[in-house]
């Protein structure tokens, strides 16, 4: 048996399953990875470059089989996979481009006499433990700035990315890494442990839910590790003022419907003030009602099947909890097999399930808010702080809720507007570190002192 499967969520068929790997696979992954560590910090980084634009160089070349073997994984609509695989060679280029400023010295002026330096040394191997919403653009992030600072990676994808997980080993491989630079490893559970805890990998990464966050903390504190965690999120979506109602309904519409409702910084939750919730609740329910989930494999699909019928019967089940509990159903709470009807939850109280949990896949939740203060503590009464959007003509308001907004992202008056220069992360249960843009870079790194009279 083995937990490593294509299962594709438009037919629920098994297409190819590979095998877990053996104890004995895990130690030659860790002794590579070790090995290569010492060959590719010793790399100058200009030789660094190269290879790591070689890998962004293969992510395009290589892009449509890319693409298609995410489609068959987690459903994902061709035209967005294509997209992915195009912004992960983004970030990787990206790095690339920076290496200079990654591994550079930073002065800093000192009271006395003399200089001080900091100076970015890599850690050496990592364990990279990634989801499978973002089989490409999630590893590229990690992936990339570790490289460029000179660590070697060991990548556990998730279970039901296996294709991607072995297309991606091979591009590294291509593009000239050294034997051991970046190693693919269809790990249990208990091997990543084991990995966690070998002393020749000096730091995890983990991108998924609360649970494995909080699973894999304990393991990595138990051994004194450094670990990175991306989580969930249930980001808010507050209207307070425009001039163009059509617009800031279809931004909500695309926030929502990316990645078919599988995004853990996707807006989840639809707060508006009382002067304006009535036009954009009618405008808003009528868009996702006239979207239909439809075959992931053509081009003009804007939303495809969630990534397995678990994940939408779980869906279905909070929507129905919801219900049960006194919520307002305005659209969809429908499914066939993975394919999950949009939906839009209204009269949600503090009380419900619903309005602590996230809800990964394209169901919605609308909030009636009075003014500014109220939007502010509704979009902060969670336990998530990812990202926020904010939609406001009001240049002023527009700053005073970004400072009051517990998150780590605030984007106002626009959506999907991520970008390799930017870093991407949050707070409370959303996460612990930064990803993408310049700070990615330093999570993994020895932030050397050096002081020279």
């Amino acid at each position: 048996m083995t937990d490593y499967a294509v299962v594709n969520p438009s037919t629920g068929e098994t297409e190819a399953t590979f095998d877990t790997f053996t104890d004995a696979q895990i130690e030659d992954a860790i002794a590579r990875a070790a090995s290569a560590a010492t060959t590719w910090a010793a790399t100058a980084p200009a030789e660094r470059a190269a290879v790591i634009r070689r890998i962004a160089e293969l992510h395009r070349e290589r892009r449509d089989e890319f693409a298609a073997i995410i489609v068959r994984e987690m459903g994902k609509p061709i035209a967005a996979a294509e997209g992915e695989v195009d912004f992960a060679a983004d970030i990787i280029e990206y790095n690339a481009d920076n290496i200079d400023r990654i591994t550079g010295d930073t002065p800093i002026d000192i009271l006395g006499e003399g200089t001080a330096v900091i100076r970015r040394a890599p850690l050496g191997a990592l364990l990279g433990i990634m989801p499978w919403n973002f089989p490409a653009y999630q590893v590229a992030r990690f992936a990339a700035p570790n490289l460029a600072v000179g660590n070697t990676i060991i990548l556990k994808h998730a279970p039901q990315c296996p294709e991607s997980a072995a297309f991606l080993e091979r591009i590294y491989r291509d593009a000239g890494l050294p034997d051991g630079g970046y190693v693919n490893v269809y790990a249990t559970n208990d091997q990543a442990a084991t990995i966690i805890a070998d002393p020749r990998v000096h730091g995890v990464s983990v991108t998924g839910s609360e649970r494995a966050g909080a699973a894999v903390a304990e393991i990595a504190g138990r051994n004194l590790k450094k670990v990175a965690l991306e989580l969930g999120g249930s980001d808010p979506f507050i209207v307070l003022s425009t001039d163009d109602m059509d617009a800031v309904v279809q931004a909500a519409v695309d926030a929502r419907l990316d990645n078919n409702g599988q995004s853990c910084n996707g807006a989840k939750r639809f707060i508006v003030v009382d002067g304006l919730y009535d036009e954009f609740t009618s405008k808003f329910v009528a868009s996702l009602a006239g979207v239909t989930a439809e075959d992931p494999t053509q081009q003009d699909t804007v939303l495809g099947p969630l990534s397995s019928t678990a994940a939408a019967e779980r869906l279905q089940q909070q929507v129905d909890g919801a219900l049960a509990q006194g919520a307002t159903l305005l659209t969809g709470g429908t499914r066939e097999g993975a394919f999950f009807a949009p939906t839009v939850l209204a009269d949600v109280t503090s009380d419900m399930d619903v309005y602590r949990e996230e809800l990964f896949g394209p169901a919605a939740v609308v909030y009636r808010v009075a003014d500014e203060d109220a939007a502010v503590h509704l979009a902060n009464d969670t336990s998530f702080g990812l990202g926020s959007y904010v939609f406001t003509t009001d240049a002023a308001q527009a700053e005073r809720v970004a400072d009051a907004i517990e998150a780590g992202m605030v984007y106002v008056n626009l959506v999907l507007a991520d970008s390799p220069e930017l870093p991407f992360g949050g707070v409370k249960r959303s996460g612990t570190s930064r990803e993408m843009g310049l700070l990615a870079a330093d999570e993994f790194v020895n932030k050397k002192l050096i002081r020279k009279a």
